[in-house]
């Protein structure tokens, strides 16, 4: 992504492709803001069938770290909605 020294591959795999679908158009739709934000760093999110993937590049692990938990809370909530 950026070269930033250090990345994380998120996946989360969901029941079917149509949830995954919607969780990643809703979760995606954060890239830009976080992105605002945070110049330590960045978060493409995408999906492959019925699994979404997160892919961060980060410029140190603190910013690693937070951002990973950020992205697998967004992720969390937005499954949780559409199982609602």
């Amino acid at each position: 992504m950026s070269g930033r020294p250090h990345d994380a591959l998120l996946r989360f795999d969901l029941a079917d492709e149509r949830r995954a679908r919607v969780v990643a158009d809703a979760v995606r739709v954060e890239e830009a803001g976080v992105a605002a934000v945070d110049d330590r760093s960045r978060t493409t999110v995408d999906r492959e069938g019925a699994t979404v993937v997160v892919r961060v590049d980060a410029a140190d692990l603190v910013a690693l770290r937070a951002a990973c938990g950020t992205w697998t809370r967004l992720v969390g909530v937005a499954e949780r909605t559409v199982g609602m």
